[in-house]
């Protein structure tokens, strides 16, 4: 789990650097354990409302050389998405489980 959250984590700072960036603004980077759920939490929130991540996968050719970083994200999280924040900005986040993707404790 810890190399698949340090991924995840990496991912979203990266996007938010390369793609949240607004000048004399900083981004946020929060972790939340839920023991009970089997889950970590990751969120980054930037300032840039406007530049949401994309809805569904994108298709990236083969000779491209941008537009891998979110599959980063939802392939070992259990879930991931986005959310406005207030007062400006966007949070992003993805749920990784503690014991790896696909180990969410049952009932969850």
């Amino acid at each position: 789990m810890s190399c698949a959250l340090a991924l995840v984590v990496g991912e979203l700072a990266a996007n938010a650097v390369c793609h949240g960036r607004v000048p004399g603004r900083d981004f946020g980077l929060r972790l939340v354990l839920d023991e009970t759920a089997g889950l970590v939490r990751a969120e980054v929130a930037d300032a840039a409302a406007d530049k949401r991540p994309p809805l569904a996968t994108p298709v990236v050719p083969p000779e491209g050389e941008a537009g891998r970083g979110l599959p980063l994200v939802y392939v070992p999280a259990e879930r991931w998405g986005w959310e406005p924040r207030e007062p400006v900005g966007k949070t992003v986040w993805a749920e990784c489980a503690l014991g790896g993707p696909g180990t969410v404790r049952e009932g969850v």
